[in-house]
Parts: structure tokens; C-alpha cells; sequence
């Protein structure tokens, strides 16, 4: 096939020529019949060149009638991009490329298969610039050919592709919304069942909603998204799950010994806030917490940052619109445990009833901690909201996620969360795991003993920050939320630093829904999540527990 045959043009288009990437429904359907297409539409096929070769042109012959193209430019494409051999008789390198177009109305991207093994084998981070870069059309359908037990992740990665939030005044709804529909091709086995089961369509839809719902949340400014705001998302996802949120705030969490919620979010207008959903299964097995950081802004507090600092701020919220969107998939798909969503609301703000360093608070705990920075308030509320979850909620498995500390980017960088455990097993499982789902992570030293002699202080229980921040920061943050659930607790704890993997430029990625799905994916009715949740029963008691307080 000759290149002039080709129309490769995507990249040479101007960005005023594609479709808006906002104002859109997205519909993952498990059968290509369901596709109604017509020749004004457009197809993306997406898949690493060892899965589109499998993908038979039978397949898709009746696509490409409706779009009128001819069956041999896709069999004469695919042997373009995906040579069966890199050269030719004379050693030749044979011509190959990326992408491919038809006049816009097919484009077949090929990912890249290089992966080292610390990376998710999908690729999915690829699959979400690819989609964003091909929006051609008020009404498009994505084909993303992939093994099965990747495809949670790749859903997610489009799902992202289509963010909820703007103030674009151009954003006219009535006029651009743009219908978007998702379908895979399963290459397992050569491609022998190659449609989803209705099964895996609905998590799909459920995982591309809460992935969207969560990035929405993150990408919305504090004025718009305030402690209250965010009530509000939680009283509507409550609503649809037929669930009652339970609300502390303002005075009540000073009068009930939330001493750091309260003092984080005292100065604020709208007032801080513990809330928490509970989905509660007789005959459950296991008793499990999810909590999140919900810093709805973080000015620093008086400890103030600087402007170039404080851009991006509305970030800080991340961990909590994370544990939000998680547990929306996980209830929706069904799930057989206890779980339960804590959610600590707050913003960081500077005025005249501000914290101030030096205070002394004390937290849900019971214990006492000297406040050397007011910009280290993210472990300062999960402080209380983890012990909650072992006080009151009684809970087996108590998970945080947050986005913690700039130290995290440098830990781990900008894709991989930091992770910090006390039970070897789960740390395994969480770095495997999140490779399948694309919501990476990486493990930080877990070692009180030698790390939280940072914290030391001489007038309380523990300070607020370290004393030596080139001495594993990240992790020490971690140990100090840990220290509130006490060493002497048997129960599994988990941390999620997500400071640099919650946004991708200047929008939120929507970071932890798969993650937490796929690694409690045993308790899930969902079949699409039990088969890529944990193989056999993770241990309910920390395997590494210190006998010292």
C-alpha cells in the first residue's frame, strides 16, 4: 500500500477542526451490533500491534460498510502499520507508522508495546492522549483492542479522555454535546469471544462515571467547590445508592475531639466536615475503611505558599473525590463487605481564627500534636479520620488516600502513587495489581522504628512535620497518620500518597477508582472486577506488628 493511498493527515489539523472534548456521554456497550453508524461518524481503533493484528476483518467489515469504506484499506492498513516481519529480504527496514486515517472517519492508532515491568502492560496512559487527540466528530465510537483483564484500565483511560468540568463560555451544551460510545475487542485466545459480557459493559459504564465524577470534583475551583459543595456531590451519589451520608461539622467536631478537622478548617468560611457513607452487608467477612483527604483548598495556611505554589491548589481534594468515586463503582457493581467512605472536609485557609504554628491540638486519638507548619494539615485530618475508623467503625482494613506531599513526585514520581503498608502481602499485591489496572503505585519505606523520631517534640506527643525533610518525607507523612491508628493495631493499614499522579497537566486524572476496585475485587459481585482482584484471600492482621506503642 502506497502512502499516497494513506490519509494520515490527523496531526495536521488544526485544533479548531475537532470535535469539543467536553459535553460528552459516554456509552460502553458490549456488542459492535449495538454501534449505529453512519458515514458522517467516526471510528477509532486503538491496540498494540500484537492485538490488532488478531482483531479479524470480519469483524469489522460492517462498520466499515456503514462508514463506506473499503474492506481492503483496513486489511492493507493493519499490514502497514503492523509489519509481520521489520524487514525485508536485503535487511530493508519495512516502512510502518503509528496511525492511519480514512478523510477522518476510521483512524487505527497503534500503543506502543514497550514496557518495563514497573509499568502497566496496556499502556493505558497512551490510550487517553491518543483519544484526546482524535476527536473528530459530534458523534464517534472507540474500539480498543486488548487482552480481557486489561480492559477495566483501558475504560478507565478513555473515560479520562472526556472531562465534566469547564467554564468555557463557547461550552454551549444544546449545540455541542457529543455522543460518545466504547466498545472492546477482547485478543485473548485469538480473538474466540471477543465481545464483553453485559457483566463487564456495566462496569465499564460504572468505572468511566466514577472516574469522570472524581476528575469533575478535582478540576472544579473552591468557589464553586466548597466543604458544603462537596456534601452536596456526596449526597447525590448517596442518594442513588439509597444510602445516608453521616455528617460532623463545624463546632460539633471541637465538642466530639476532632481536634484536627476542626482546627484545619476553623478559619474557613464554609466549615470543616467528617462525613461518612456506610454500605453495610450481613454475613460480611471483612470490615473495610476507605478515607480521604478532602482538603477542598490549601492556602497553607499561615504558613503560607507562595503564588506560584498555591496554583493548583483545588487539587488538594483529590484523595477524598478518589475514595468518592471508588466506593460509587464498588457499591454499584455490588459488594459483598462492609465498606465504608470517610470523607474529611476541609480548606486550609489564612484568617483571624487560623491555627497557628506552635498550638498544641489534640486529635481523635487522644494524642497530642505541636503544630511546626500549618501547610502539613493533610496528615493533621487523616489523623482523625483514621481513628475513627478503627473507634468507631471497628474496622479490619483501614485504607487512606491523599495527595500528601510534593516529596511524593520525587519519591515516585509522576505517575506511580506512593504506597506505604505494614503488611508485606498487601504491598505486593497493591504494586501487581495496580499495573493491571493502570492506576500505578510504588512502594516507600515502611519503618517507624527508624523514621518517626522526626516527629519528636519536646512539649506534646509528636510534632506536625519532620525535622529533616531529605530523611524519606513522604513516608514519615504516612507514619504520622499511621501513629493515630496506633502501632498496636492488628488490623491492615494502607496508604496512598497520590500528590502527583491525581492530575495530568492542568487536569485531575481521576486516580484510585480502578485501584481500589480492582484490589477489592473479591468482595465485588461484578465478575469483570472478581477477575482481576486479588487471586486468593489477603490477610485480614498486619504481618509486621510492633509490640511497642
Amino acid at each position: 500500500m502506497s502512502e499516497t493511498n494513506l490519509v494520515s493527515q490527523m496531526s495536521d489539523l488544526s485544533f479548531a477542526a475537532k470535535a469539543s472534548i467536553l459535553n460528552v456521554k459516554i456509552n460502553f456497550v458490549k456488542n459492535l451490533n449495538e454501534l449505529q453508524l453512519t458515514k458522517n461518524d467516526s471510528l477509532l481503533l486503538i491496540g498494540k500491534s500484537k492485538d490488532l493484528k488478531l482483531v479479524p476483518q470480519t469483524h469489522l467489515s460492517p462498520l466499515l460498510t456503514k462508514l463506506q469504506i473499503p474492506d481492503n484499506w483496513y486489511s492493507e492498513s493493519i499490514n502497514y502499520l503492523c509489519p509481520a516481519k521489520k524487514s525485508d529480504e536485503d535487511g530493508n527496514k519495512l516502512a510502518n507508522g503509528t496511525n492511519i486515517s480514512w478523510l477522518n472517519r476510521f483512524s487505527i492508532n497503534v500503543i506502543s508495546a514497550k514496557c518495563s515491568r514497573y509499568n502497566a502492560p496496556s499502556r493505558a496512559h497512551l490510550i487517553t492522549k491518543i483519544v484526546k487527540s482524535n476527536c473528530f466528530s459530534e458523534s464517534q465510537t472507540i474500539l480498543v483492542a486488548c487482552e480481557r483483564k486489561y480492559s477495566v484500565g483501558c475504560a478507565a483511560a478513555v473515560a479520562r479522555a472526556f472531562p465534566l468540568y469547564s467554564s468555557k463560555t463557547s461550552n454551549n451544551e444544546s449545540k455541542n454535546q457529543r455522543n460518545v460510545t466504547v466498545s472492546f475487542i477482547f485478543t485473548d485466545d485469538g480473538c474466540k469471544s471477543p465481545n464483553p459480557s453485559d457483566d463487564e459493559a456495566k462496569c465499564f459504564n460504572a468505572i468511566g462515571e466514577s472516574v469522570r465524577l472524581t476528575a469533575k470534583i478535582v478540576d472544579t475551583p473552591c468557589a464553586e467547590m466548597t466543604t458544603d459543595h462537596f456534601l452536596q456531590e456526596i449526597k447525590i451519589v448517596a442518594k442513588e445508592l439509597g444510602l445516608e451520608p453521616m455528617v460532623i461539622e463545624g463546632e460539633e467536631l471541637n465538642k466530639r475531639g476532632f481536634g484536627g478537622l476542626y482546627n484545619v478548617g476553623k478559619a474557613a468560611v464554609n466549615p470543616p466536615k467528617l462525613v461518612v457513607l456506610s454500605n453495610l452487608k450481613s454475613g460480611s467477612k471483612r470490615n473495610i475503611a476507605w478515607v480521604g483527604k478532602g482538603i477542598v483548598y490549601d492556602t497553607g495556611g499561615l504558613c503560607i505558599k507562595s503564588r506560584s505554589n498555591m496554583c493548583g491548589m483545588k487539587q488538594d481534594c483529590g484523595g477524598a473525590a478518589g475514595v468518592l468515586g471508588a466506593f460509587y463503582a464498588a457499591v454499584k457493581l455490588g459488594f459483598e463487605d462492609n465498606l465504608h467512605a470517610v470523607f474529611c472536609l476541609a480548606e486550609n485557609a489564612v484568617g483571624p481564627n487560623a491555627y497557628r504554628p506552635d498550638d498544641i491540638i489534640k486529635l481523635y486519638s487522644g494524642k497530642t500534636v505541636e503544630i511546626t507548619n500549618t501547610d502539613a494539615e493533610g496528615r493533621v485530618v487523616l489523623g482523625d479520620g483514621v481513628a475513627y475508623a478503627r473507634k468507631d467503625l471497628n474496622a479490619d482494613i483501614i485504607l487512606d488516600m491523599a495527595t500528601l506531599t510534593g516529596a511524593q513526585g520525587i519519591a515516585t514520581g509522576k505517575y506511580h502513587a506512593g504506597l506505604l503498608t505494614n503488611s508485606d502481602k498487601w504491598e505486593k499485591t497493591f504494586v501487581e495489581k495496580s499495573k493491571i489496572c493502570a492506576d500505578l503505585c510504588f512502594p516507600m519505606v515502611f519503618s517507624p522504628e527508624l523514621h518517626f523520631s522526626e516527629f519528636n517534640s519536646e512539649v506534646a506527643d509528636m510534632k506536625n512535620s519532620v525535622s529533616n525533610p531529605a530523611n524519606a518525607a513522604s513516608a514519615c507523612a504516612g507514619l504520622f497518620i499511621h501513629s493515630h491508628i496506633g502501632s498496636k493495631y492488628e488490623g491492615i493499614w494502607i496508604h496512598l500518597d497520590i500528590a502527583s499522579p491525581v492530575s495530568d497537566g492542568d487536569r485531575a486524572t481521576g486516580y484510585g477508582v480502578t485501584l481500589l476496585n480492582c484490589l477489592f475485587g473479591d468482595s465485588s459481585l461484578n465478575s469483570a472486577l472478581k477477575q482481576i482482584g486479588p487471586e486468593s484471600a489477603l490477610p485480614l492482621k498486619n504481618d509486621e506488628l510492633d509490640s511497642d506503642d
